[in-house]
């Protein structure tokens, strides 16, 4: 068993941190899955006391790991039944990719920084995840090869909803992104139907820059 002194104060951190999301997040299935997920080993050491505080952290690279009422958010706007195939955009520590893998049938997860993609490869690997696919980003957004997608979730802000990915999601399918500026957005959840798409506002957000082709150009990510 791993230090007490550690594991302890933690696993009471997590009970209150599941027991505050429950009162905004209906969703058992996703809560259930927060709660199993050591979000611990997806921070630093020196940050590992507020893993189950309800705020983001700093994971390196200018990026952080979601608040996770976000997480929960997301996650819950998915409406994930086991059996999807998931695109995330935005690997970062990794977190996100374990809890949608935990509740799809395959998650392909692409990131943009090289020293982020180990690291969450590592974390994953170590806590036995064999259904999720990661890549370096390239120029276009998300990971068109495997498409199409029941499924896609944005970790990261863009000016507009990007027609790339809404070209690799499935008839059907829920694609979840933060739009707005650069430094405020609002999290959206929209549906691909026949003839467009329809709109479901999940309220205001924060997240970093979404780079890349159709979204913002890198300089603005300084």
């Amino acid at each position: 068993m791993r230090n007490g002194e550690k594991i302890f104060p933690l696993e009471s951190a997590r009970d209150r941190l599941i027991q505050q999301l429950s009162g905004e997040i209906n969703d058992h299935r996703v809560l259930e899955v927060m709660r199993r997920v050591p979000r611990e080993l997806f921070v630093s050491a020196s940050l590992q006391h507020l893993a189950y505080e309800d705020i983001p952290l700093p994971i390196g690279e200018g990026q952080t790991i979601s608040q996770p009422f976000i997480v929960a958010l997301m996650t819950q706007a998915l409406e994930l039944t086991k059996g999807e195939k998931v695109l995330e955009l935005g690997t970062g520590s990794g977190y996100q990719t374990a809890i949608l893998a935990e509740l799809s049938r395959w998650v392909v997860s692409v990131e943009r920084f090289p020293s982020l993609l180990e690291g969450a490869k590592r974390v994953l690997e170590s806590l036995g995840y064999t259904n999720v696919n990661l890549h370096l980003a390239q120029e276009t957004l998300g990971w068109p090869e495997e498409a199409p997608y029941q499924a896609i979730l944005v970790t990261a802000g863009a000016p507009v909803v990007p027609q790339d990915l809404l070209n690799q999601l499935e008839i059907g399918g829920r694609l979840v992104i933060p739009v707005g500026s650069r430094f405020e957005q609002d999290l959206l959840q929209i549906t691909k139907i026949e003839k467009g798409f329809t709109t479901h506002q999940l309220g205001p957000c924060r997240f970093v820059p979404l780079v890349g082709k159709r979204a913002w150009p890198l300089e603005t990510n300084d």
